[in-house]
């Protein structure tokens, strides 16, 4: 085995376990983010939760392609990310939009608050080493999937301020604006999967 076939094993290797640190965190936060939204009733917290099973099975897709790269599945593995974030986007929009209508008023707590801090700085440190590994075997399936990991630690970070506004201030309003940030994110992101 040369050397350069080590080192690109050792890389997808990498990939795979950052994948799977994705993937794990991402499923223990389906069943901590469904506890919080029965308490709260947010409109950005269900998003976040939606975005979360996205990001599972992302990852899933990833892994799947970093296991067997050819053109074919990577083409199939970048097509199915982009539909899940069109489902993601209009699932969203309609909910924040009839939140905002209705004046849907959630109940803000600690727990969300909490949750969604420690994911925006996890999935910050998980994108950044996506992106370096993606750049050097030349991945586009992994460096998809590493944006999508950094828009998942924008979005925590959006619905963090929007649980942040309600809890300080009431701001109930702040809850489905966070949800409409998460809509314009994936647009942008399923967009950009298919022009490339």
């Amino acid at each position: 085995m040369t050397t350069e076939v080590a080192h690109e094993r050792r890389l997808r290797a990498t990939g795979i376990g950052l994948e799977a640190i994705t993937l794990a965190w991402n499923v223990v936060g389906v069943v901590v983010i469904l506890v919080l939204v029965l308490r709260s009733a947010s409109v950005a917290l269900a998003g976040f939760g939606l975005d979360s099973l996205i990001e599972i099975g992302a990852s899933t897709v990833v892994i799947w392609e970093l296991t067997g790269t050819d053109e074919a599945r990577q083409h199939r593995a970048l097509r199915l990310i982009g539909w899940a974030f069109v489902a993601l986007a209009a699932y969203l929009l309609v909910q924040s939009i009839v939140a905002l209508a209705v004046g849907h008023r959630p109940v803000p707590g600690a727990g969300g608050i909490w949750w969604t801090g420690a994911t925006a700085l996890v999935m910050f440190a998980l994108a950044t080493g996506k992106w370096r590994v993606g750049r050097a075997l030349q991945n586009p399936v992994l460096l998809t999937e590493g944006r999508v990991t950094l828009i998942d630690g924008i979005l925590a970070t959006a619905v963090l301020v929007g649980l942040v506004l309600d809890f300080a201030f009431g701001w109930w309003w702040a809850d489905p604006l966070a949800g409409l940030v998460i809509v314009f994110y994936a647009v942008r992101e399923a967009v950009h999967i298919f022009r490339d």
